[in-house]
């Protein structure tokens, strides 16, 4: 499990940084585009489009990356108010619940992308980008964060995590966190 945990977090991180470098790209091709556009007099045919598929690709493949750091909206209302046990069982259930959505979208995205592939499918534009590259971002970068899910549930069960982010003894009453 360890060499599990350790591979999908090793994984997660790598999709992190190609997301920010994807990011990066799509700010330099915007800075391009500008000077093409608005310095040179020139028409621009691939730049609206590139960055548009870029930035979701980057959206999808830095998902992982962003559910290993915690850097999604997390509502801990209810949990804290929870014992310790219960937070353990809701936070196990939500992430098996999102597990069994993010496998869906696999799933679907997979047949989206093998009919794009297979029918070689365009885009409409100048560009006329083969659609089954920017549509692989979306199985993958799912595939990628149901191993987070299922590592963080892993760690969940093993205690290597607390649940929430939440100490086993915090008292929500008191809204202090216990001294270290």
């Amino acid at each position: 499990m360890k060499n599990y945990i350790k591979f999908v977090t090793g994984t997660s991180k790598l999709c992190g940084v190609i997301s920010a470098l994807m990011i990066f790209t799509a700010v330099l091709v915007v800075m391009q585009m500008v000077w093409i556009r608005y310095v040179l007099g020139e028409s621009s045919i691939w730049q609206n489009e590139f960055v548009t598929y870029l930035l979701i690709t980057a959206t999808f493949i830095g998902s992982p990356y962003v559910l290993l750091t915690r850097g999604h909206v997390n509502v801990d209302l209810l949990p804290i108010h929870l014992s310790h046990r219960n937070r353990l069982i809701l936070a196990i259930f939500s992430a098996l619940l999102s597990l069994c959505f993010c496998l869906l979208i696999t799933w679907l995205g997979y047949n989206f992308w093998l009919e794009a592939w297979e029918n070689n499918w365009h885009s409409d534009s100048i560009w006329g980008v083969r659609l089954w590259i920017p549509y692989f971002s979306l199985p993958f970068g799912f595939f990628v964060l149901s191993l987070q899910y299922i590592a963080d549930i892993i760690n969940l069960i093993q205690g290597n995590e607390m649940p929430f982010g939440i100490e086993k003894d915090y008292d929500a009453n008191t809204q202090e966190e216990p001294l270290p």
